[in-house]
């Protein structure tokens, strides 16, 4: 399949759309619900009490829906996981206004948006191999295209979230969130074809088969390990960048925006060169060495920055992770048997889910009570051994002579 041959295919191209338009909202979501939560309790921790529901039921629910994703098939799952979201992010403004929105019922809503998250987004990764082919070149491109797609709302979501949340205020930005994702069933329904349900073979019997397949397997168990180490992080980050902004600039919650569109922007951009040099680049090198990019430019937030430089330094890791990410998740899915894919691609998250409320609890705590410095310095310093770990397994995997994916049917 050729770069034309990518843009002309109607399913990718819904694919692409759905994720532009769903996670644009869910962006504006991810800012607006914890800027919500901080100023209408005043409470960071309150706010890390929301984002470690949302992962408990991302882990949760993600790894019982693991199995119910691969029978329902890709396209159903990613179906059913639009509709459902559209009343429940739709009901915490609604609730709102009429002043029946409690904090328990609140975690009850995030929870029950996020147990469907899981399984939307391993359905989306692996149906790409069926709408496009199962080759590394083409995956690779396929790949980069759909990292830039859900880049770009990095770039969109966090700074439509932070003007409007100015305007309207945080709760009402959620009802735009509810629309796009009726917006992306729509998508769905009508340009994804394919992604039927999936026949379970020797690999994939039981809940946990594709723990069972990370954990053989010799590059992608170190690797597993790293992402999840990896992406806990940035859920702390994430967490920790509102009480950055409210420490060092005031209420500016468009300076957030800014932070993580930058971020997005980067991202973006990264993708892009990623789609036009992947023939040209030795893939494993790059997914190797490139993690390590993306981490060590985050030590400059423990200094004292200006906020366009801290705009800048946030461009500088999304554009290191633009360019890694599309090769990882190319090797992540060739390595791995069509029949558990979705399986596989879950447990990063699950596990992602379990240890992050944990993460977020503890530093939830410290920021109340240190503020901004001791949480990221801890969370940085992980966040680089967790890359160095995972850039010295790729680098042995290829000097082993092992660097090309292995397709196992």
């Amino acid at each position: 399949m050729t770069r034309r041959d990518l843009f002309r295919n109607r399913a990718l191209l819904g694919l692409l759309a759905r994720d532009v338009v769903s996670l644009t909202g869910s962006q504006m979501t991810w800012l607006a619900l914890p800027w919500f939560v901080l100023t209408t309790t005043g409470s960071a921790s309150r706010m890390a009490v929301v984002l470690a529901v949302e992962s408990a039921s991302l882990a949760l629910f993600g790894f019982l829906s693991g199995d119910l994703a691969a029978r329902l098939g890709p396209r159903r799952t990613m179906l059913v996981a639009d509709a459902v979201r559209v009343p429940l992010v739709a009901a915490v403004p609604l609730l709102h206004a009429l002043d029946a929105l409690s904090f328990p019922l609140l975690l009850v809503l995030v929870a029950a948006i996020s147990a469907v998250a899981t399984p939307s987004f391993a359905a989306k990764n692996s149906i790409l191999p069926e709408l496009v082919a199962e080759d590394e070149q083409t995956l690779t491109e396929a790949n980069a295209l759909l990292q830039a797609s859900s880049r770009i709302t990095i770039v969109l979501g966090p700074a439509l979230a932070g003007g409007l949340i100015a305007v309207v205020g945080a709760a009402n930005v959620l009802l735009i969130d509810a629309v796009t994702f009726a917006v992306g069933f729509a998508l769905v329904a009508l340009f994804v074809r394919g992604g039927g349900r999936v026949e379970h073979d020797e690999h994939s019997q039981g809940l946990t088969a594709g723990l069972r397949f990370l954990v053989r397997d010799p590059l992608l168990r170190p690797w597993s390990i790293a992402i999840v180490v990896g992406d806990v992080g940035w859920l702390v980050l994430f967490a920790a960048m509102p009480v950055l902004v409210l420490e060092s600039f005031g209420e500016r919650p468009e300076l957030l925006g800014w932070i993580w569109g930058g971020w997005g922007l980067g991202a973006v951009i990264g993708s892009l060169i990623t789609f036009r040099i992947s023939s040209k680049v030795d893939r494993m090198l790059v997914a190797s060495i490139g993690e390590l990019a993306m981490i060590l430019p985050l030590w400059l937030l423990l200094a004292n920055l200006p906020a366009a430089a801290l705009v800048g330094l946030m461009w500088l890791s999304g554009f290191a992770n633009g360019i890694v990410n599309a090769p990882i998740w190319t090797i992540f899915t060739l390595r791995l048997p069509a029949s558990v894919r979705a399986k596989a691609m879950s447990m990063i998250i699950v596990a992602t889910a379990v240890f992050g409320p944990v993460a977020l609890l503890a530093a939830g705590r410290t920021l109340d009570t240190s503020g901004f410095v001791p949480v990221v310095a801890a969370l940085v310093a992980v966040q680089t051994v967790a890359a160095f770990a995972f850039t010295a397994a790729g680098l042995r995997h290829r000097a082993a002579g092992r660097a090309e994916p292995v397709l196992e049917t």
